[in-house]
């Protein structure tokens, strides 16, 4: 009498399958360099040109780090998956007893780890270039720790869903960066104080997740003072959670909607 054997669970195909993730992404060297390169490169020309005072330097590195986090996370894990998508991966993983949701777990760890890393690059840019303070309070800390787990997961989600636009994974970096590149300029990465827009493309930015992070991150790196140049007058960090953990809900509720194993129905 033979004895059937157990399938490993959910969370533990999940991380298997992180680890064939990171060992995936590590190995496309020229991917790595560019992935992390970029946003440190740009903070260093822009930098170099703005800021001409500390606090300068404090709210542009958190500004920064938000648009470095949504990088790996919305426009790196977008393209990832659309090449999934073409090449068969998702096709031959949906042939197996392994969970979408164990997936997406793997998907989870390697968006972690690569958003880890980039704000470790571009934190230690800020630091040595432009003698940005790191916070140390264990409040602003926590909020940093919060904000980026909210918004790393929102802008996942977001990057799942818009990954099922790019017909190939030659329109894939098209599909993911422009959108990227326009939340740049109205949500208070490139163009500070906001209160320099025009209302129309305040309210337009305030919708998405990008604002709301890079918010978040200025109040870990500015002292409180400096709260009034925002648009609203404060931080808000409860504002922020809320947009950000509605963002999770919504975005998880898309790609339920939206989520496609192959390229055969576009």
């Amino acid at each position: 009498m033979t004895t059937a054997t157990a399938l490993p669970g959910l969370f533990s195909l999940g991380l298997a399958r992180g680890g064939t993730e990171l060992r995936e992404f590590f190995r496309q060297r020229e991917n790595v360099v560019f992935t992390f390169s970029l946003p440190a490169v740009i903070m260093l020309l822009l930098g170099t040109v703005y800021v001409k005072q500390p606090i300068q330097g404090q709210l542009f590195a958190a500004s920064m780090v938000g648009a470095g986090i949504i990088s790996t996370s919305f426009v790196g894990l977008g393209i990832s998956i659309a090449a999934d998508r073409e090449d068969g991966t998702l096709k031959r993983l949906h042939g197996t007893p392994m969970p979408l949701a164990s997936y997406f777990i793997g998907k989870t760890i390697l968006v972690l780890v690569s958003s880890l890393a980039e704000v470790v690059l571009l934190l230690a840019v800020a630091w040595l270039r432009f003698d940005v303070e790191l916070p140390t309070d264990p409040k602003k800390i926590a909020t940093f720790a919060w904000v980026f787990l909210l918004g790393v997961i929102a802008c996942s989600l977001l990057g799942t869903v818009v990954s099922s636009l790019a017909k190939s994974t030659r329109s894939a970096p098209a599909v993911l960066n422009l959108p990227y590149i326009i939340l740049q300029f109205i949500s208070g990465v490139f163009i500070s104080p906001l209160t320099a827009l025009p209302d129309s493309l305040q309210i337009t930015g305030a919708i998405f997740p990008l604002k709301w992070v890079c918010q978040g991150f200025r109040s870990v790196f500015a002292s409180d003072e400096y709260q009034v140049l925002e648009v609203a007058g404060s931080w808000e960090l409860g504002k922020i959670a809320l947009v950000l953990g509605a963002w999770c809900v919504a975005g998880l509720l898309l790609v339920t909607r939206t989520f496609r194993w192959t390229n055969d129905n576009r």
